[in-house]
């Protein structure tokens, strides 16, 4: 019975000889041959600047999804002379911005011609030559059967003041029932 751990253990010692052979020998020569290569060069670190804190003040910033209505400029403690009198009492119509009035027919009495004006809330107006529409101070130069001519001040980047010439055209009957 003594022979059957000998025998085992001598084939133990055949196979581990046999698996000490030589494995992976070209993995170890490439291994060898990689040293002797040239090595390459890794460029140096570029040069880190210094960190510049900004300081983000958005709240001093105007927010640009507020309408803003335009305030009048005053040029040297006075008034623009394009702009209105400041005493004057503003009339119905410049509550409303120009695009949403419409011209809905005309008038004569006495050799003067006369407007008639809708506004959104479907009031009914009636305006004469030298009277003000719209939000930008916008005074009527003329009338006429088909259209109204105003004149408005208008304020550019530049905060200087122009005057534009707009009309506002009688509205068609199909028009008014849309």
């Amino acid at each position: 019975m003594m022979k059957r751990p000998i025998l085992f253990g001598a084939f133990a010692c055949l196979a581990l000889v046999g698996c000490g052979a030589e494995q992976h020998s070209d993995l170890r020569q490439f291994v060898r041959d990689s040293e002797n290569m040239p090595r390459g060069r890794i460029p140096p670190l570029p040069e880190v600047k210094p960190y510049e804190p900004f300081e983000y003040a958005a709240f001093d910033l105007l927010d640009p999804f507020v309408p803003r209505k335009i305030e009048p400029s005053k040029i040297a403690g006075k008034r623009h002379p394009l702009l209105p009198p400041e005493d004057r009492r503003k009339g119905p119509l410049e509550a409303f911005p120009l695009e949403n009035l419409k011209m809905v027919g005309s008038l004569s009495q006495k050799k003067e011609f006369f407007a008639l004006i809708k506004t959104p809330d479907n009031n009914l107006y009636r305006v004469k030559m030298g009277d003000f529409m719209g939000q930008n101070f916008g005074r009527v130069i003329d009338i006429s059967e088909s259209a109204v001519k105003l004149k408005e001040l208008i304020q550019d980047s530049g905060n200087d003041w122009k005057e534009e010439e707009r009309m506002l055209l009688l509205q068609d009957e199909q028009e008014a029932k849309k």
